[in-house]
């Protein structure tokens, strides 16, 4: 009898250790998914402030010409790359604040150098392929979160892809190829959407019960930034389909 009500003590104790786990999970997901829309939304601001500021009546201003047209364009194309290097190589040495303030400044620089795509493409364009990306890295990233099967063996090939997609991205620059533009769309769509659900997972497996504060929050800010650039790869590669070019 004694032994059964130990039993029962284990067993109380252990579902109880299960449902602590199962609620810090779920406030570690929800704080990456947080911070990932957030660094969306600063984003969209940041792009739409940055064309507004730079056509005037139809004609381009000072700001404009500065942005798109000068030797500055590079600054604004690239600067967006050495901040995601920097966040990635130096996270573990930063404060949380810091991470996350690092994170606010790179996604108003993606917004920026953005902003151009409401000069090639209609308004109502992008707010539709914005929506349709919404529900499909939704679905995507759900999938990720609830399946048992393990996805580590399709992001190893996802990710050589993902190199194969660059080196062919570059190779077009000088080709022109509008049938090889076509191809990279294609694929690119492909890639990260099986990467949203096999980061999303990833990021679920990252999560440690016995993480203290600053170590927890690192991951949130790393695991939102994976999100963040799955899905704005996923949003420019759609448009290349769905957006109507003014």
């Amino acid at each position: 009898m004694a032994d059964f009500r130990n039993y029962q003590n284990r067993a109380q104790s252990g579902a109880q250790s299960g449902a602590m786990i199962d609620e810090g999970l779920r406030a570690y997901m929800l704080k990456v998914y947080n911070l990932m829309a957030l660094g969306l939304a600063i984003t969209g601001v940041a792009a739409y402030l940055a064309f507004s500021l730079a056509f005037a009546n139809g004609q381009i201003t000072a700001f404009g010409q500065a942005i798109y047209l000068s030797p500055l364009k590079w600054v604004v194309i690239l600067a967006p790359l050495a901040m995601v290097f920097f966040l990635s190589f130096r996270i573990n040495r930063m404060s949380v604040a810091a991470a996350t303030t690092t994170f606010w400044v790179y996604a108003a620089l993606v917004g920026l150098s953005l902003s151009s795509i409401f000069i090639i493409y209609t308004g109502q364009s992008v707010v539709q392929t914005f929506f349709v990306t919404a529900a499909s890295f939704g679905a995507l990233s759900l999938y990720g979160y609830t399946t048992k099967r393990d996805l580590s063996a399709m992001g190893s090939f996802l990710m050589m892809g993902l190199f194969g997609l660059i080196i062919a991205s570059l190779v077009n620059i000088f080709l022109a190829s509008s049938a090889m533009q076509f191809a990279i769309s294609v694929i690119g769509v492909l890639i990260f959407a099986g990467l949203t659900a096999y980061d999303t997972q990833r990021i679920k497996e990252m999560y440690y019960d016995a993480d203290d504060a600053t170590v927890a929050g690192r991951k949130a800010i790393m695991g939102a930034l994976s999100l963040y650039l799955d899905f704005i790869n996923l949003f420019m590669f759609l448009l290349r389909f769905m957006g109507n070019r003014n």
